[in-house]
């Protein structure tokens, strides 16, 4: 099917110069006639056209005026302009391509150069056009295909979280949790999204070193040997081992060695202080805490989120930064409510209590306690 003839918009105050350009032109294109600036407007306020032939000399308003107006138009200031005039002077040639332009036809016309030089920009215009389309469509595959790779990115991180938390029955969702705290904690403190990005992806990965652990440690909440001990503190540089070598845009593998860090050095496996720890640690360390007291764990039921929220509060400048605690406890009301369940009461500080004087029978909440270590 034969396509519409493309369209040329003939501007000039000279009917004879209107004629000549038609004949030179018939047969190939459509055409518009306007013979001043303001006609030419009213034209295009109704029609399109793929390219004006525009006169310098007219009355009223000359064609760098009109140029400049169109140019200025979002509507009408991708259509091609050639100007059609008897000024040679090279000034006029350089101020009619600094308004915008694309080339000159001198007076008195040539039939082959006139024909030439609009060919030649009908031609450029339509690659123009070709090139647009495919840019769109190449944005588009390239939009459909980061989805796909999001979704596959997404899919792994899961079956790797996943693949920790199977094997201790436990505290199954107990990483998803706490990625989901520690990116309320992130939005809350106003971190940008690529920051909260690799903050839900730490927290999905965080304890993947676990399953380097003997399956009879993780799941035993009585007394651990003091070697026994030693071999889950490991978890934290075992994450780490595994996770080093993915190129991940973040440092996911720096806040999973990190997140049992605490601020006054008191944590594990390398003591960092405040100075030394990520940020993304810092929330991740809070975030961790958080899951681990209103959740159930074999050696006693879930407590109250208050609960959580009293102990940061407690130990913040110590063991959990000020900053992460502040922000967090600032917005506990409208952050995530996804909590565990509260369970039926209980006496609740009694049992933190307890847990803090006999850390051979409690998951430890603190670094460096001997236990299961449950959280």
């Amino acid at each position: 099917m034969k396509t519409d003839k493309p369209t040329i918009l003939v501007v000039d105050d000279n009917s004879i110069n209107i004629d000549l350009l038609l004949d030179i032109l018939k047969g190939d294109y459509r055409f518009g006639v306007a013979k001043n600036g303001a006609k030419a407007f009213e034209y295009l306020e109704k029609n399109k056209p793929d390219l004006i032939l525009l006169d310098v000399m007219m009355p009223e308003m000359d064609g760098f005026e009109v140029c400049k107006i169109l140019k200025s138009d979002q509507r009408f200031n991708d259509i091609e302009i050639i100007f059609i005039t008897a000024l040679s002077d090279s000034k006029y040639i350089a101020q009619g391509f600094d308004m915008g332009a694309v080339d000159y036809i001198t007076k008195p016309f040539k039939a082959a150069e006139v024909k030439a030089r609009v060919s030649t920009h009908m031609s450029i215009k339509k690659m123009k056009e070709s090139l647009n389309k495919q840019n769109v469509i190449l944005e588009e595959q390239v939009k459909d295909k980061t989805a796909q790779l999001q979704e596959m990115f997404n899919a792994t991180v899961c079956g790797m979280a996943l693949m920790a938390e199977t094997r201790d029955p436990y505290t199954a969702g107990h990483q998803h949790r706490v990625s989901q705290f520690a990116c309320d904690i992130a939005i809350q403190m106003g971190l940008p999204d690529d920051q909260v990005e690799s903050i839900r992806i730490s927290g999905l990965l965080h304890d993947i070193g676990k399953i380097r652990i003997p399956v009879s440690l993780l799941n035993r909440p009585g007394k651990l040997l003091k070697a026994e001990w030693e071999l889950i503190k490991m978890h934290p540089m075992v994450g780490y081992k595994i996770l080093k070598n993915i190129p991940f845009p973040w440092p996911i593998a720096d806040i999973v060695y990190q997140h049992h860090e605490r601020i006054d050095g008191s944590g594990y496996p390398r003591g960092l202080t405040g100075k030394d720890i990520l940020l993304e640690a810092k929330i991740m360390a809070v975030a961790d805490v958080i899951e681990a007291i209103s959740a159930h764990r074999p050696y006693r039921p879930a407590l109250p989120i208050e609960s959580a929220l009293n102990e940061i509060k407690n130990q913040k400048g110590s063991l959990f930064d000020k900053a992460v605690v502040d922000s967090f406890l600032s917005g506990a009301d409208i952050l995530s409510k996804e909590y565990p369940p509260t369970p039926t009461p209980i006496n609740d500080d009694d049992l933190i209590e307890e847990e803090r004087n006999n850390p051979e029978k409690y998951s430890a909440i603190y670094p460096l306690r001997n236990s299961s270590v449950k959280n």
